[in-house]
């Protein structure tokens, strides 16, 4: 029987969160002349690009056109990416490698983010998509994180069973999505508190801490 791990992108393959927020920062300036600042986006990370710009936006009293403003702060981010690349998050290449060359285990991404925003980043890390059983995106769903579905669509895609799936996360939206979808969930702290990320199986600082071996005993706990 094979296990699985899931992988988010933001803050998990690379680390886009500061990218995010500046971008976001410029768009609020341009667009509506408000001064935001980077961490009023915290408590949005990981609930898709539309309730990133939202939420914020509700905090500020500002009326916003979500689709242009999530329009402007893609073009923003990949004019700030242009100038500062992304590597792979610490421990991401030599898990997915291992993976791939083990018999037993599928590897998978599952992100709130857009396709068009999301696959740039993960290919600039030097990961390949066609190296993933499954790559899920905010485009593949109808409800985001903390919701399930992403979840539990990208198990069913892989033919896996949930309890059998390990998530990788940074974000308390996300963990949470891991947690109702009924599979184990690792969490690291690129992105926000500990403290904040406590409902995970395992809370790392990097996953060059985290064992092939862990992520199997973490999936197979659960069924």
């Amino acid at each position: 029987m094979k296990w699985a791990i899931i992988f988010d992108v933001d803050g998990v393959v690379a680390d886009t969160e500061s990218l995010n927020a500046r971008a976001s920062v410029m768009m609020f300036q341009q667009l509506y002349g408000v001064e935001v600042q980077p961490e009023d986006f915290r408590e949005f990370v990981g609930t898709g690009d539309e309730r990133y710009v939202e939420g914020v936006a509700e905090k500020y009293g500002v009326q916003i056109d979500t689709e242009d403003a999530v329009e402007r702060r893609r073009v923003n981010f990949f004019a700030l990416l242009e100038e500062q690349p992304l590597p792979a998050m610490p421990g991401v290449m030599e898990i997915v490698r291992t993976a791939r060359d083990s018999d037993d285990v599928l590897v998978a991404i599952a992100t709130s983010g857009n396709r068009d925003k999301q696959f740039p980043v993960i290919t600039g890390t030097g990961l390949e998509l066609d190296w993933f059983d499954a790559v899920i995106t905010g485009d593949d769903v109808t409800k985001k994180k903390p919701d399930p579905e992403i979840y539990l669509i990208t198990a069913e895609r892989l033919g896996v069973p949930p309890n059998e799936c390990v998530v990788v996360e940074d974000a308390p939206a996300g963990v949470a999505a891991a947690k109702s979808a009924g599979m184990a969930c690792v969490a690291v702290t690129s992105s926000v508190d500990r403290e904040k990320l406590r409902e995970a199986d395992l809370v790392v600082d990097s996953l060059d801490r985290v064992s092939l071996q862990k992520l199997r005993e973490l999936a197979t706990l659960n069924s």
